[in-house]
């Protein structure tokens, strides 16, 4: 290398991008109706950020569910592409400055006062009976494996999507 210093910030992007591909949870495959469902639930978060009028609102929401009714029966091809061109037009409305639960990450309570491991507070693994016996997520929502949301181990937070992976 001609240069020193970025040969060694390249290797050590490398060496994060292959950490955080070890710690990020596996994407699970979707029916076209989930997909579908999603589509929905992220339009409604995105018109919570930029409408700040609960009014304003419901009466979007409104609108956007009779958007999504409107279209519902359609061929298979037909879905296909209005769930691409939803997603498109989702992603060209996304706010810039999101709005976060205070919980989550991003939020203004993310972690504070996150439980201590259980280990920790009982090092001879002598728990009493009436001890938690959940590990939570950094979100604090509760580790379990059928909602997908089992951060046991490492998780990579992402402070620059405001989300966990």
């Amino acid at each position: 290398c001609f240069h020193h210093d970025t040969c060694t910030t390249t290797a050590v992007n490398d060496i994060f991008l292959a950490a955080a591909n070890q710690t990020r949870q596996k994407a699970r495959s979707l029916t076209h109706n989930q997909k579908v469902a999603h589509l929905y639930r992220h339009s409604l978060r995105v018109l919570l950020s930029w409408a700040v009028d609960r009014d304003i609102f419901n009466e979007a929401a409104t609108e956007l569910r009779a958007r999504f009714d409107a279209q519902r029966g359609v061929s298979a091809a037909a879905a296909s592409r209005l769930l691409k061109e939803g997603d498109d037009e989702l992603f060209s409305f996304t706010h810039p400055d999101p709005y976060k639960c205070v919980y989550m990450p991003g939020g203004s309570k993310f972690m504070r006062n996150p439980p201590l491991p259980m280990e920790v507070c009982f090092p001879d693994g002598n728990l009493p009976a009436d001890a938690p016996r959940y590990t939570v997520n950094p979100d604090m929502s509760l580790c379990t494996p059928e909602t997908g949301r089992n951060a046991v181990g490492t998780v990579l937070v992402d402070f620059y999507k405001k989300n966990m992976e």
